[in-house]
């Protein structure tokens, strides 16, 4: 499988990756201008990246202060092991606040990505939350980089 990726991250495949990330919506045709292949062996590709799990699907990005959740915060949770941190991830997955979740190492168990309407609805969010572990909730800012793209450069600084 290893091969088949490497294959498929040649420089024309980078290319598509780039143009995909930077725009899903192009047509194959755009795409192949972009890469100089035709539509069908841009169609090819591509298909075969998705069976490879390269790329894994195609999102619309949504600005959330539009549709009134102007706050993003972070809460970084302290959860006991076993069957309270399983119950909160399952807990987690129903609440529609939490944008991401992840299990982490260190001194935290967990860090979650929220959105929050008000300072109220923040609160009533943490309320909800804190019974299944100590919290630290960060407010964000600003935020310098919202979504990078994935390039071979990254790739590359790997191998060096």
């Amino acid at each position: 499988m290893a091969l088949e990726i490497e294959k498929l991250l040649d420089p024309i495949g980078w290319k598509l990756l780039h143009a995909l990330q930077e725009n899903a919506r192009l047509s194959y045709s755009e795409l192949g201008q972009r890469v100089g292949l035709t539509s069908p062996a841009v169609a090819e590709r591509i298909r075969k990246m998705e069976d490879a799990g390269i790329i894994s699907g195609y999102h619309a990005e949504i600005n959330r202060a539009k549709l009134g959740f102007a706050l993003t915060a972070f809460i970084r949770m302290q959860v006991h092991a076993g069957e309270r941190y399983s119950r909160f991830a399952t807990f987690a997955k129903d609440i529609p606040e939490v944008l991401e979740c992840y299990r982490i190492t260190g001194s935290d168990a967990m860090i979650l990505k929220v959105m929050a309407a008000s300072m109220e609805h923040l609160e009533t969010l943490i309320e909800r939350i804190s019974v299944y572990g100590m919290l630290t909730t960060s407010l964000v800012l600003s935020a310098s980089v919202t979504r990078r793209n994935i390039t071979r450069m990254a790739q590359q600084a790997e191998e060096s």
